[in-house]
């Protein structure tokens, strides 16, 4: 399965601009084509001056924010009755949009901004920002924002790698840990930082 996800998603990649924003765009609306395969191909594809750097990052982040608005739209008509029984047939499980509802319950509007950072929570926290009723434009920027660097460091990394960019999608899912660890520490750091200030 995860052989088949990777060709679509090279696929689409190959379209250019378009095809690349479209697979981002899918990913984040809850279809698992691993963004960790579209943007270094894309990256790969700059590296070979087929495309723009620039073009490819902002593709993949603005593709990324368009597919959050639609599952976020999805959160917020349907709500979760409705996602925790029919949720499998959209590639939803009852455990993913758990572990979403976690991280958003947790620490807030702010858990949109930094779980984009992870690789698996990121393509599913749009859901229960909807559900919540997160505001709109709010999330709007903090998706476009968090999606801006997850977008750049992987067009970057494939653009450096050239023809061995393939190489980092099992990295990125062997490191899930890693960053894991490293985004509760960005957000223990963030949610330290809002409150000291919210008292001066």
């Amino acid at each position: 399965m995860l052989d088949i996800l990777v060709k679509i998603s090279t696929y689409l990649a190959g379209f250019g601009y378009w095809g690349i924003g479209i697979g981002m765009a899918l990913e984040s609306a809850c279809i698992p084509l691993p963004s960790e395969v579209i943007l270094p191909f894309g990256g790969y594809l700059a590296g070979l001056g087929k495309l723009k750097f620039t073009g490819v990052v902002l593709a993949g982040t603005v593709g990324g924010t368009v597919g959050s608005i639609f599952a976020y739209y999805i959160g917020s008509k349907l709500g979760r009755p409705f996602l925790k029984k029919y949720g499998r047939y959209f590639f939803i499980s009852e455990r993913k949009l758990s572990q979403a509802e976690y991280w958003f319950i947790r620490y807030g509007d702010a858990a949109v901004f930094f779980t984009r950072l992870m690789p698996v929570v990121r393509t599913f926290i749009s859901l229960p920002a909807g559900i919540f009723q997160m505001n709109f434009k709010k999330f709007v920027v903090y998706t476009f924002m968090g999606s801006l660097p997850w977008s750049l460091a992987l067009v970057y990394a494939g653009k450096i790698l050239g023809h061995n960019w393939k190489l980092l999608e099992p990295i990125f899912r062997k490191f899930d840990i890693f960053l894991l660890i490293l985004l509760i520490f960005i957000v223990i750091c963030y949610l330290f930082w809002s409150k000291k200030h919210s008292k001066s």
